[in-house]
């Protein structure tokens, strides 16, 4: 991790609304493998507590804070006081190999400080990793292969007119190549509408993109049911937000749950809708159904599509709603 800004945008959004409304409330952030990689035998815990340490130490910079006040005007400037102070701390993480080697995660805190530490950790444990199965990447023998690749995709995109975004900082190969990646975007891609990374957003005078996860619905079903999860999560959204940030994410509860409990004023009020799960043209005919039961054009609005693309499958799902809606 190259700084506390070296994280998704959505994290610093969610933090702040549940600083702003939610502040004495206290969740656990734990982390789960899903590949269930055993690492007995490896020095891969020791490794992975050696770099959050490392994480501990970072603060944020007295230009980081002056540029999120100025480029990221949504979220206040009292928020970007309180970050300066706050730092990963160590004596809060729990980490340890499970009986089947499996590596294992877990923090509590005011929920606005443990909501922080997931990309750092999702990050961190994707790059250690990756040292370790690097054998696998065989394909990327240099740098220079792998820029061939992101150029071709570039190339592609350009020529079919496929915006996008890149947000792989919770999956990437490394920080140095994510960086590569990023700076390629910056002088080559013509669609790329910017990233999730704030560092590297701030670095590469790009805008920085997001909104807020599936542990935001997840925290209102936890203190309000989950009937009430996605209405009061919007709700509270707006609260903060007022029409900012106003990509909605669908599928924490199902998006036919989702849109059953969409309010006219909620659908006027949000920019798009994010697809992260399910068929891509069914949920997007389904949100673009609804609109229209509210009289709204959904021509007005984008849906963001996040389920394992690859320019092929984006580019047929640009093709397939046409002029319908934005994507």
């Amino acid at each position: 991790m190259l700084s506390i800004l070296d994280t998704d945008l959505y994290k610093f959004s969610t933090s702040n609304a549940y600083f702003q409304l939610y502040p004495l409330a206290e969740g656990t952030f734990k982390f789960t493998d899903r590949a269930k990689e055993d690492w007995r035998g490896t020095n891969f815990l020791e490794d992975m507590k050696l770099a959050m340490a490392q994480v501990s130490q970072l603060r944020l910079k007295e230009d980081e804070k002056n540029w999120c006040i100025e480029n990221i005007p949504y979220i206040p400037s009292n928020y970007w006081e309180w970050l300066s102070t706050f730092r990963f701390e160590l004596d809060k993480m729990s980490m340890w190999l499970d009986e089947n080697g499996v590596f294992q995660f877990e923090v509590t805190d005011k929920i606005y400080k443990s909501s922080l530490y997931e990309i750092a950790v999702l990050g961190t444990h994707a790059e250690i990793r990756n040292r370790y199965v690097k054998e696998k990447f065989d394909k990327f023998a240099t740098l220079k292969d792998m820029q061939l690749i992101l150029e071709k995709k570039i190339e592609f995109a350009n020529q079919n007119h496929i915006p996008f975004s890149e947000f792989g900082t919770r999956r990437r190969f490394s920080s140095y190549v994510q960086e590569m990646v990023i700076q390629t975007l910056k002088e080559k891609s013509l669609t790329c509408t910017g990233t999730s990374n704030v560092y590297f957003a701030m670095k590469y005078n790009m805008v920085s993109q997001g909104t807020f996860p599936h542990e935001w619905m997840m925290f209102h079903a936890a203190i309000f049911g989950y009937k009430r999860a996605n209405y009061l999560g919007l709700e509270d959204w707006i609260k903060v937000y007022d029409g900012n940030l106003g990509t909605a994410l669908v599928d924490t509860y199902t998006t036919d749950s989702f849109l059953r409990t969409l309010t006219r004023k909620q659908a006027h009020l949000l920019s798009g809708f994010r697809q992260d799960s399910g068929d891509e043209y069914e949920v997007g005919n389904k949100i673009i159904k609804r609109l229209k039961e509210f009289n709204i054009d959904p021509k007005s609005k984008i849906i963001i599509f996040s389920n394992a693309l690859d320019m092929d499958k984006a580019n047929d799902i640009k093709e397939y709603f046409g002029n319908r809606v934005k994507v």
